[in-house]
């Protein structure tokens, strides 16, 4: 039976990749950081090795005499790949999880630099990144990228956008649930809603992981949702997913004090082509964006069902917040208020 090692087998994309893994036959190790993720690993049909990946004692039980496949869902730069390439000989080829923030446009505009970039539509996984480093999130993705694909193990990149889906650590989609638990039955948009800022779903992980690790080979993949929605369309779908329907009024522009933004809300467009998984790996997506999103609005709301503290229950939704207050209801409804008079661009959301 083939053999694979996933690093971070309990969190978001371990929750897709260990069962898809596990349902194509293969026998699975998680390497996890607490007895809840074994816990977790282990109902998904995983071996738990309850451990931190900078234990390089733990490493050795983890990959024990060898693995097919090395799937890590949760490195950040190099210092994450090293430990794992001094035991290439244990590793028969690997799928890496990266990040589409490693893009910059002709004139080096990125996610990170002051002006947001102006990306082809769609990217394409031959647009250029960000240099090695590790000094930025995108930096460091790229460093982890080049390490993999310079050194002897066979390795696949993904690069994931927004990430969706249950035990989501940034889950973006909060965005719209809280409000709907918080009965306000109107969201505001900036750039119009058309914002479109390429969305992942986990089990698109979860299948591409299963594909590239049945098929090792030195590549570089992109991985989003195949309709790439706009913050619109994103809103519509978190709203079905719980069975109501919002006005939606919009900003021809960028938030106004805070008021249309949402972790979304990028001037011009981020989507990601996927031509090349489907004919390098015939890769079919499981879905589109809202055929999956539901999953991840189910599991928000459990999260806080009982009134548990949603700033307890999301830190990563909590970082996030140096964008600024998603929820800024009442600089919201000042808004509205002088929104309300002629010429209002208010139109019904569905």
């Amino acid at each position: 039976m083939r053999t694979a090692l996933v690093i971070g087998g309990s969190g978001q994309i371990g929750l897709a990749a260990v069962p898809a893994l596990v349902a194509d036959g293969w026998s699975v190790r998680a390497l996890v950081r607490t007895a809840e993720g074994a816990e977790t690993a282990s109902g998904l049909g995983a071996v738990p090795v309850v451990a931190d990946r900078h234990d390089e004692s733990a490493l050795d039980e983890a990959l024990g005499t060898g693995v097919d496949a090395l799937v890590d869902v949760v490195a950040y730069d190099d210092r994450d790949a090293a430990p794992l390439l001094a035991r290439a000989d244990r590793i028969g080829s690997a799928v890496v999880v990266s990040s589409a923030a490693v893009y910059v446009d002709g004139r080096g505009g990125g996610f990170e630099t002051e002006e947001f970039a102006d990306f082809p539509v769609p990217v394409t996984e031959d647009q250029p990144t960000v240099e090695p480093g590790r000094d930025t999130y995108a930096t460091g993705k790229v460093a982890l990228e080049r390490a993999w694909l310079e050194g002897p193990v066979p390795t696949t990149v993904l690069r994931p956008g927004a990430i969706h889906g249950p035990g989501c650590r940034q889950p973006r989609e909060w965005t719209f649930v809280k409000r709907v638990l918080d009965g306000r039955d109107v969201r505001v948009l900036a750039f119009d809603g058309a914002s479109r800022f390429a969305t992942t779903s986990t089990r698109v992980l979860g299948e591409l992981v299963r594909l590239a690790a049945a098929a090792p080979g030195d590549r570089v993949l992109n991985a989003a949702d195949p309709d790439a929605p706009t913050v619109a369309e994103i809103a519509a779908a978190v709203d079905a997913a719980m069975g109501v329907t919002s006005r939606t009024v919009t900003v021809p522009g960028e938030p106004v004090d805070g008021v249309g933004l949402t972790p979304w809300a990028v001037p011009r467009p981020v989507v990601l082509a996927m031509d090349r998984a489907a004919a390098t790996l015939g890769y079919v997506a499981p879905g589109r964006y809202a055929e999956t999103v539901p999953a991840a609005v189910e599991w928000l709301v459990a999260q806080v069902r009982g009134g548990a503290d949603w700033r307890e229950a999301f830190p990563g939704f909590v970082r996030m917040e140096a964008m600024g207050d998603f929820f800024a209801y009442a600089a919201e409804d000042r808004f509205l208020a002088r929104a309300a008079g002629p010429g209002a661009a208010d139109r019904d959301g569905s």
